[in-house]
């Protein structure tokens, strides 16, 4: 169903796909950025945006999604698919007219981008999905001031991502770049599936009948599995802008950007700060507390993200995947 990009999201505003920032039940969003200052960076990043993408295109035929799978990922996968009838419960929930409220509610209210209308998005999503060697999904551009961008996945119908417009204010071509291949990921990984479960027991499987406890303790393991799945999808983001810093400084933003503050903000010492989250949580009373934070949140905080961001891209991983694409 859907995803989106928030660094964190309480139970019940798990709408959508799983994004970057924290999202409202109704449907994600995203944050807000100078326009002079994204105008600057539009002709040089773009430039550069489309030769690595026409170089990438040609060998992206082989890259696949267990390739840049975060372990979590693969882990809570295989615990998800073991519990037994899941994919029933999934099915009696979430009917045909449910899935057409939600892709109604989500469309009939924005902009659908294309080649003749925003067709410089329309390029950075063209291009990240052949990098990540997986179909664009349509992309639909939303009036929201809540900074979040997700991704609809409906049962026989064409995917899409939809992208709030303060999120596109907040962050430059490069980074915005980054959103939609973070999105492409959840698409490249079929997390739609598992998504759509998570949506449908945080709005509204505590109700049925029977089956308060069971959906609490799939709620559990859904949200386990959606942090393990967004660390996923920020690899994704990395393999299509191939700059770690474009990444963290997208988490960065999300969580404490602003237009007025966007040319101060410093990744490195955001990184920084991530190290020092690590080391005061080392603890065992830390390591509780970090727990008990992160218990009931869609996403991983924005640090951890930041720190996993980083450490991926000085893997060997990571170097031999990127030698596999542009060989």
């Amino acid at each position: 169903m859907a995803a989106c990009l928030s660094p964190t999201l309480p139970r019940q505003t798990i709408h959508r796909r799983r994004c970057w920032t924290p999202k409202p039940p109704s449907s994600p969003s995203t944050a807000t950025y100078n326009q002079r200052h994204r105008r600057r960076n539009i002709g040089t990043s773009s430039g550069a945006i489309s030769a690595r993408a026409s170089s990438a295109a040609a060998v992206a035929q082989g890259l696949d999604a267990d390739d840049f799978r975060h372990p979590l990922d693969k882990q809570n996968t295989l615990l998800l698919k073991a519990i037994p009838g899941l994919n029933d419960i999934g099915k009696a929930l979430l009917g045909p007219v449910s899935e057409q409220v939600m892709v109604l509610q989500n469309i009939g209210s924005s902009v659908l981008v294309s080649e003749n209308q925003l067709p410089e998005l329309h390029q950075l999503m063209t291009e990240a999905a052949k990098i990540l060697n997986t179909e664009a999904p349509d992309l639909y551009i939303r009036q929201n001031p809540v900074p979040n961008a997700y991704t609809l996945a409906i049962n026989g119908k064409r995917p899409f991502v939809v992208v709030h417009t303060s999120l596109v204010e907040l962050l430059t071509r490069k980074e915005l770049q980054a959103v939609l291949a973070h999105e492409l990921g959840h698409l490249k990984c079929d997390h739609g599936v598992w998504l759509t479960f998570a949506n449908i027991l945080t709005m509204g499987a505590h109700t049925v009948p029977g089956l308060g406890m069971v959906a609490g303790f799939l709620e559990e393991q859904l949200f386990r599995w959606l942090r393990a799945a967004e660390l996923t999808c920020d690899r994704a983001a990395l393999l299509v802008v191939q700059d770690p810093k474009v990444v963290i400084s997208v988490l960065m933003k999300l969580a404490g950007g602003c237009p007025s503050l966007s040319d101060q903000l410093n990744v490195d010492a955001f990184l920084e700060q991530a190290r020092s989250y690590d080391k005061a949580s080392s603890n065992p009373v830390g390591w509780y507390i970090r727990n008990a934070q992160t218990r009931e949140l869609s996403h991983p905080l924005p640090v951890m993200r930041a720190r996993e961001m980083d450490e991926w891209s000085r893997s060997q991983e990571y170097r031999t995947l990127l030698q596999k694409m542009f060989r």
